[in-house]
């Protein structure tokens, strides 16, 4: 089956796209296999697999773990979100950058984020379903988050109108994340690897 990066957004992120077979029965794919990420150069090693169930308007985020480091493998299975990525890494070139985008459980794509961002997404449909595909296992001594709304970064969500945790809501913003200690466990290398401090 054909499984192909159709984008590299920021340089680090991938959207990945699958062949899907249908007919009147419904429909297949394969969504992941080891050898073909190992082919393309992803990581193919993952070592939990999350699954959340949302509410229209209902943000997620930004999210990211530093120890261990997890990047994180995003899919739509219902519904329809927006899903988001923003580069939090020391010295990179796309530092504050953000990528976002719509998508379905339809449409069948995924949109593979690294250690290194932080990840959220708003859900635009009545109900929608994201599963990720975690490297790292969570952490919460480990993990931190930024400001949906850090105007600093200017993510231009498709709704006004969110919910939000109570955690999410107090998120530090980006600048705040880069002046504090643990932001030194996401420094950019000219090799685009995190290096872990």
């Amino acid at each position: 089956m054909e499984l192909r990066v159709e984008s590299r957004p920021l340089g680090d992120i991938c959207v990945l796209s699958s062949q899907v077979f249908q007919d009147e029965r419904g429909f297949f794919s394969e969504v992941f296999r080891a050898d073909l990420f190992k082919a393309l150069g992803l990581p193919y090693e993952f070592v939990q697999d999350n699954h959340s169930g949302s509410v229209r308007g209902v943000v997620r985020g930004l999210h990211f773990q530093w120890d261990p480091p997890m990047g994180k493998l995003m899919r739509v299975t219902r519904g329809t979100a927006f899903l988001v990525a923003v580069d939090i890494r020391k010295g990179s070139p796309t530092l504050g950058k953000w990528f976002g985008m719509e998508v379905s459980a339809e449409s069948g794509k995924q949109i593979w984020a690294p250690a290194g961002f932080a990840r959220g997404f708003c859900v635009l449909a009545d109900y929608a379903e994201i599963q990720y595909k975690c490297t790292g296992i969570y952490n919460n001594k480990g993990e931190s988050g930024i400001r949906w709304d850090d105007p600093e970064i200017g993510i231009q969500w498709p709704l006004a109108e969110v919910q939000l945790s109570e955690k999410d809501r107090k998120a530090r913003t980006l600048k705040q994340w880069l002046s504090s200690p643990e932001s030194d466990h996401f420094t950019y290398s000219d090799d685009h690897t995190m290096v872990a401090r």
